[in-house]
């Protein structure tokens, strides 16, 4: 069996992270190459890299973990494999938890990777764990329990910028300054600085090769959900929230409630609920021993909101929890071809002409969704948004990533970047909930004159009986919805075209 045990001893190497269009893997990669790894960046899709300000110093391959003959061409070389991979949210996710991660560590084996790191949580010893947790906890046993050394990293809330955890604080704390609680806002935590985690998924790597547990990792702080809220609200110069607490609300009532306030859908909501109800505590600190605390300790909570308050202000946000695809959502391409032979394809194909510069145009386009919305019959928006919140869907509460720049792979309220090439075309892919496969072509088209053409196109391919009457239900709404889409989208380009004369 091939081993490349001398060049991961000596911090240079081959690292391959799992996930590297989510949260924490996106953010990983860059960390990784500036200590001098050479990074083998793994997605599902591999286009989902493509607009990774990071992607021209790494290698990307497309694989899945659930596909072993993909994994092993994935792996092939490697000598530390990142695994940043949970199906949290979909149907079923602890058995494709499972299958996933013994698919993983028999391959790691098979190719001889040196080491296995993974990033799980915090589970206390005598308490019964959420479903959330409990899969978290199996994960790491399964990968401690094969052939290839492993560095399991425990923790519990992680505070940065874009994260679910973080979002879901920080949208409950502004929107509620008065707030009726359950009693899961009492249970303790150790929530830990994004920034601290990559430094330690950076340092595992270089453990010696009789290193094989797990280490709990936390900040410094051990708080209650509540302290964190009133935290939240110091930094960001809020009054202090009230609460009252009653011991009525279940944790599927609160993972509703958080569906309804924040952008986090009950779907992702509900497991992080459930996990709140356990304490999560480091039991010890031995991660120091390998990878040593910053001279000015691990940071603490305030620190750690205040920091990811100023990335979002400054929109910096590198990465979102929004990256991660919406699970059972289809990611076809669309169809191309006008004669698709694949089943029935309604189409809604309107041009413009618009008196504005294409580079005017083209920033309406990019810009659109999040703060700036849709430009047509809002109201519309907004009921479609709440029905597809109540059928399971991420409604429109998303957001963006960032105001005005967009890269593939990016979430805009319900639809997804499936290509973006500047200037000339956004093609965005629908994840409402809705019977059949949606996209939508925002596009400008250059003439040899003076005119400048946009021309819009949505695509819907149907699913079954039901998709068709949907299309049929919703065609008499497309001249308010579309058209007044196109229409104002060309207004507001030629207003910015006239401030810039």
């Amino acid at each position: 069996m091939p081993t490349n045990h001398d060049a991961g001893a000596r911090g240079v190497g081959v690292a391959l992270v799992t996930g590297a269009s989510g949260y924490v893997g996106g953010r990983l990669v860059p960390e990784l190459v500036t200590a001098g790894w050479s990074v083998r960046a793994m997605a599902r899709t591999v286009g989902r890299l493509r607009d990774a300000p990071w992607i021209g110093d790494v290698d990307a391959v497309e694989a899945d973990v659930t596909d072993p003959d993909s994994l092993r061409r994935a792996m092939h070389g490697v000598d530390v494999a990142y695994y940043l991979i949970h199906a949290l949210g979909s149907q079923g996710f602890e058995d494709a938890d499972r299958e996933a991660a013994e698919s993983f560590v028999d391959v790691a084996a098979e190719c001889g990777v040196r080491r296995i790191v993974y990033l799980g949580g915090l589970t206390p010893e005598d308490e019964e764990l959420s479903p959330h947790l409990r899969s978290r906890k199996e994960v790491g046993e399964i990968l401690l329990a094969g052939k290839v050394p492993t560095t399991v990293l425990q923790a519990a809330v992680i505070i940065g910028s874009g994260s679910a955890s973080f979002e879901m604080l920080r949208y409950l704390t502004e929107r509620l300054p008065v707030m009726v609680v359950p009693k899961w806002v009492d249970s303790k935590v150790q929530p830990i600085a994004i920034r601290d985690v990559l430094r330690l998924l950076v340092g595992a790597a270089d453990m010696p090769d009789d290193v094989d547990r797990a280490f709990d990792i936390g900040g410094p702080d051990v708080l209650t959900y509540r302290e964190m809220m009133h935290g939240y609200a110091a930094a960001a110069g809020l009054p202090k929230r009230r609460m009252l607490k009653v011991p009525i609300l279940s944790t599927r009532l609160s993972s509703l409630w958080i569906n309804f306030i924040t952008p986090v859908p009950g779907s992702l909501a509900r497991p992080l609920v459930e996990s709140l109800r356990n304490t999560v505590i480091c039991q010890e600190h031995d991660i120091a021993a390998y990878v040593a605390d910053p001279p000015d300790g691990m940071t603490s909570f305030r620190e750690a909101v205040r920091l990811a308050l100023v990335r979002i202000r400054d929109a910096d946000v590198t990465t979102h929890w929004s990256n991660a695809s919406v699970p059972g959502i289809p990611s076809d391409p669309m169809p191309t071809d006008p004669e698709w032979a694949g089943g029935d394809l309604y189409v809604d194909e309107r041009s413009r002409v618009v008196d504005a510069s294409p580079e005017a145009l083209w920033t309406v386009i990019e810009g659109i969704g999040g703060a700036s919305g849709w430009y047509s019959w809002g109201l519309a928006w907004k009921v479609r948004g709440a029905l597809d919140r109540i059928w399971g869907g991420p409604g429109l509460r998303r957001g963006r990533r960032h105001p005005y720049d967009l890269q593939v792979g990016d979430a805009v309220d319900w639809w997804r970047v499936e290509e973006i090439i500047d200037g000339e075309l956004l093609r965005l892919r629908a994840e409402m909930r809705v019977p059949g496969r949606a996209w939508l072509d925002l596009g400008i088209v250059r003439s040899d004159g003076e005119e400048t053409l946009f021309h819009q196109r949505a695509v819907f391919a149907p699913r079954g009986v039901l998709g068709r009457l949907y299309w049929l239900a919703v065609l008499p709404f497309h001249g308010l919805v579309f058209g007044g889409m196109q229409r104002n989208i060309a207004k507001k380009a030629e207003e910015l075209a006239e401030s810039a004369r």
